[in-house]
C-alpha cells in the first residue's frame, strides 16, 4: 500500500471514529428516548441485528433500531414484512433514525460513515468482478449512490455508483456525501437505505 493511500485510509478512519463519537454523545438523550418508544411500541429486543457483508466481503453483524413487531399468523409463522411494519415503524424508517445504531459498528471499524450500503449476504455469490469491487472498501451508512435517486435506479447503475465511489473516494467527497445526507433526510426527501424493498430481490446479472 503507497503513502498517500495509508494516510488516506488513516484519515478516514480517524474522522468516521470522531465524528461517530461525537454524535452518540449529542444524540445520546434522543437515542435513550428511541429505545425507549420501540420497546414500549415494537416489543423487544430493541435491536436488530442482522449479518452483512463488510470490506472484502467478510460478514459482520449490523446493528440497527427494530422496525417491525413480532406479529405472527394463525400458524404461528410471522407475518410479512409489510404487515409488521407499523406507522412507528415507518417513521422512524421514513426518518433513517433506525439506521443510528450503526454508528457503533463504524466506532468498531465494521463500517465507515460513507461507502457502499452493505446488502444481504445471500448477494454475494451472484456479483460480478466489477460488482464484487463494492467490497474493496467498508461499507456505509450512506454512501454515494444513497444521494443519487437511488430509488429511481436500477441494481446496475447502484452498483455503477458504488464503484465510482471506491475510484473515487476521499475525505472532500465523504463530507460532501454526508453533508447532502443530512440535506436529504432534514427535507424528507427520503434516503431509502432499504434498498431490497425498493428494488426488489436482486437476482444476479442475467445476461451474463
Amino acid at each position: 500500500m503507497r503513502v498517500r493511500e495509508i494516510i488516506r485510509v488513516m484519515t478516514k478512519r480517524v474522522f468516521d471514529i470522531c465524528f461517530s463519537v461525537l454524535l452518540i454523545v449529542f444524540l445520546l438523550p434522543f437515542l435513550i428516548i428511541i429505545c425507549i418508544l420501540v420497546a414500549v411500541k415494537l416489543g423487544r429486543p430493541v435491536f436488530f441485528i442482522q449479518e452483512r457483508p463488510g470490506l472484502n466481503g467478510k460478514c459482520f453483524k449490523m446493528v440497527k433500531f427494530r422496525s417491525m413487531n413480532n406479529d405472527i399468523d394463525s400458524k404461528g409463522d410471522l407475518l410479512s414484512n409489510k404487515q409488521r411494519t407499523s406507522k412507528f415503524g415507518q417513521l422512524i424508517r421514513g426518518a433513517s433514525l433506525d439506521e443510528l445504531p450503526e454508528l457503533w459498528n463504524v466506532i468498531k471499524g465494521d463500517m465507515s460513515l460513507v461507502g457502499p450500503r452493505p446488502l444481504k449476504t445471500e448477494y454475494l455469490e451472484l456479483y460480478n468482478e466489477h460488482q464484487k469491487r463494492r467490497h474493496d472498501v467498508k461499507p456505509g451508512i450512506t454512501g454515494w449512490a444513497q444521494i443519487n435517486g437511488r430509488n429511481s435506479a436500477s441494481w446496475q447503475q447502484r452498483f455503477d455508483m458504488d464503484v465510482w465511489y471506491v475510484e473515487h473516494q476521499s475525505l472532500w467527497l465523504d463530507i460532501t456525501i454526508l453533508f447532502k445526507t443530512m440535506k436529504k433526510v432534514i427535507s424528507k426527501e427520503g434516503v431509502d437505505h432499504t434498498v431490497d424493498e425498493v428494488a426488489g430481490r436482486f437476482l444476479g446479472n442475467l445476461d451474463d
